[in-house]
Protein backbone atom coordinates (compact mmCIF):
# COMPACT_ATOMS: atom_id res chain seq x y z
CA UNK A 1 0.00 0.00 0.00
CA UNK A 2 1.53 3.14 -1.31
CA UNK A 3 0.75 6.39 0.33
CA UNK A 4 -1.92 7.78 -2.02
CA UNK A 5 -3.67 4.83 -1.00
CA UNK A 6 -3.40 5.60 3.14
CA UNK A 7 -4.45 9.60 1.91
CA UNK A 8 -7.56 8.39 0.23
CA UNK A 9 -8.09 5.87 3.09
CA UNK A 10 -7.84 8.88 5.60
CA UNK A 11 -10.32 10.84 3.26
CA UNK A 12 -12.90 8.33 3.19
CA UNK A 13 -12.05 8.24 7.10
CA UNK A 14 -12.77 12.15 7.23
CA UNK A 15 -15.43 11.88 4.95
CA UNK A 16 -17.35 9.47 7.15
CA UNK A 17 -16.88 11.61 10.14
CA UNK A 18 -18.37 14.85 8.45
CA UNK A 19 -21.12 12.78 7.06
CA UNK A 20 -22.35 11.62 10.87
CA UNK A 21 -21.55 14.67 12.15
CA UNK A 22 -24.38 16.54 9.51
CA UNK A 23 -26.44 13.99 10.20
CA UNK A 24 -26.32 14.17 13.95
CA UNK A 25 -26.51 17.85 13.43
CA UNK A 26 -28.60 18.29 10.63
CA UNK A 27 -26.09 20.18 9.07
CA UNK A 28 -26.61 19.24 5.27
CA UNK A 29 -23.04 21.00 4.10
CA UNK A 30 -21.21 18.96 6.43
CA UNK A 31 -23.19 16.05 5.37
CA UNK A 32 -22.64 16.42 1.17
CA UNK A 33 -18.78 17.35 1.91
CA UNK A 34 -18.44 13.48 4.01
CA UNK A 35 -20.00 12.26 0.97
CA UNK A 36 -17.58 14.14 -1.60
CA UNK A 37 -14.92 13.42 0.81
CA UNK A 38 -15.95 9.80 0.29
CA UNK A 39 -15.75 9.79 -3.01
CA UNK A 40 -12.42 11.72 -3.27
CA UNK A 41 -10.85 8.89 -0.75
CA UNK A 42 -12.35 5.85 -2.31
CA UNK A 43 -11.26 7.60 -5.91
CA UNK A 44 -7.81 7.79 -4.83
CA UNK A 45 -7.35 4.72 -3.29
CA UNK A 46 -8.69 2.38 -6.38
CA UNK A 47 -6.85 5.01 -9.06
CA UNK A 48 -3.39 6.02 -6.96
CA UNK A 49 -3.81 9.86 -8.32
CA UNK A 50 -3.37 12.66 -6.01
CA UNK A 51 -6.36 14.29 -4.33
CA UNK A 52 -6.15 17.48 -6.57
CA UNK A 53 -6.14 15.43 -9.89
CA UNK A 54 -9.32 13.05 -8.44
CA UNK A 55 -11.20 16.47 -7.75
CA UNK A 56 -10.19 17.97 -11.50
CA UNK A 57 -11.60 14.53 -12.81
CA UNK A 58 -14.51 14.88 -10.85
CA UNK A 59 -15.10 18.35 -11.64
CA UNK A 60 -14.77 17.72 -15.14
CA UNK A 61 -18.16 15.24 -14.96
Amino acid sequence: MNTTELKGKWNQIKGKAKEQYGMTFNDDEAFSEGQYDQLVGKMQEKTGKAKEAVQKEIASW
